[in-house]
């Protein structure tokens, strides 16, 4: 089973300052045990690693059978390739870690704090937060407001391009840039590594995930660990999936008229939104509106100095989107409502002074009736499946607070 036992002994934090160093120490490691079990829809494989099954895996590739383009796919679509074969107790000593706050420099901030669960694995802000973004306790307040929201992880193990301006090209990369970011988790890999390493459960837990005896962890053994438990993140169960597989009574009328507005040449919302994923992981200049407060942000330009990237980002995937409000790069849009009604007033809320070049897909003005509107937010909710939604441990091995989530976006 994809779960640890809870542990008998629950560490009391009284402060994050002079007793953090206690607290550390107090950790239990007799109380932690990885997990020998693959996540659901995850195969245990001869050579010891969890291989991803999904119907999709049935699917030829695109274009092979009907001579269409490569990169567009129907609804029966296969799935890109996907980043497997990390051993279960790998993915589960990643699972740990990414709700452990003793991977910041103050040990007060978690992956979790910007990719919780019961946020759609963003974090319900438009703009996440940073380092410095939490009193002592498990709720998340104060910080540094960072330019862009974070995007879902749900999925991510099949996407080769990261970060909303696509700086990163593979999980390790991304992990160990968010570690040592000063305005993220603001570690560093020498302080992370003597951390971890001084916590006897830790040390146990990655001799169990790694077989490595010098009792010294690496920065790239968690990146990696963090690498497997997000690659297990996967969302392909959906009403809108067991439409495709057969079942046509899983979609309503109105949400099967939305698909169709989705999929029309009008809208040409797959195009980007490509299915199965429900992106092409492309770069793309849509004119977003930034908040009130920020000032314009230059998206991938940042990473490539090409005057073409001014103001793109990558396309998110439509996976539970329903989870991930508010929307766009900076939180610019509230609902999924305010989405389409922005790409069907045209090409986007920007200054005309910011000569962007717009995505050829985007249109100049769509005129659809408010019904149709309708039809295509309710569609985009039939994405929802968080049927495999991981167990959030009770207790890290840190001892350190895990960060709780309140009903409210101000969290």
């Amino acid at each position: 089973m994809y779960r640890l036992s809870t542990p008998t002994i629950l560490i009391s934090l009284i402060g994050i300052g002079v007793l953090a160093f206690v607290s550390l120490a107090a950790a239990d490691e007799a109380n932690f045990r990885l997990s020998d079990q693959c996540p659901p829809s995850f195969s245990l494989e001869p050579d010891g690693g969890c291989d991803l099954r999904s119907l999709y895996q049935l699917y030829a590739e695109p274009g092979k059978k009907f001579g269409a383009p490569a990169d567009y796919g129907g609804v029966r679509a296969p799935l890109p390739r996907h980043r497997g074969g990390y051993r279960p107790e790998v993915i589960d000593l990643g699972r740990l870690l990414f709700f452990d706050p003793v991977l910041s420099g103050d040990r007060t901030l978690s992956c979790a704090h910007c990719h919780h669960p019961d946020h759609g694995f963003a974090d319900g802000r438009g703009r996440s937060i940073g380092k410095g973004g939490r009193d002592h306790g498990p709720s998340r307040t104060g910080g540094a407001v960072l330019d862009r929201g974070a995007p879902t992880l749900w999925n991510i193990g099949f996407m080769d391009r990261l970060f909303l301006d696509a700086r990163a090209g593979s999980l390790e990369e991304q992990a160990i840039a968010v570690l040592t970011s000063p305005e993220e988790m603001h570690n560093s890999p020498q302080l992370l590594e003597e951390t971890l390493s001084d916590i006897p459960a830790y040390q146990s837990l990655f001799q169990q995930a790694f077989g490595d005896e010098s009792n010294r962890v690496t920065i790239e053994q968690v990146a990696v660990a963090l690498s497997a438990f997000q690659s297990s993140l996967v969302s392909l169960s959906s009403r809108y999936d067991r439409y495709v597989h057969g079942d046509h009574d899983a979609l309503t009328q109105q949400e099967q008229t939305g698909h169709n507005w989705f999929r029309s040449f009008l809208t040409r919302c797959t195009q980007c939104h490509t299915p199965p994923l429900f992106t092409n992981q492309v770069m793309a200049v849509v004119g977003a509106p930034e908040p009130v407060d920020a000032v314009f942000d230059q998206g991938a330009q940042g990473v490539t100095s090409s005057e073409h990237d001014r103001g793109a980002f990558r396309v998110p995937s439509l996976r539970n989107i329903e989870a991930t409000a508010p929307y766009m790069h900076s939180g610019g849009l509230d609902t999924l409502q305010d989405v389409v009604e922005f790409y069907n007033e045209g090409v986007g809320n920007v200054a005309p002074d910011d000569n962007l070049h717009f995505h050829w897909h985007v249109p100049v003005e769509l005129n659809l009736k408010a019904d149709v509107i309708v039809a295509m937010v309710a569609f985009m909710k039939t994405l929802t499946d968080e049927s495999f939604k991981p167990v959030i441990p009770e207790v890290v091995p840190s001892g350190l607070p895990i960060v709780e989530v309140s009903p409210s976006k101000d969290w």
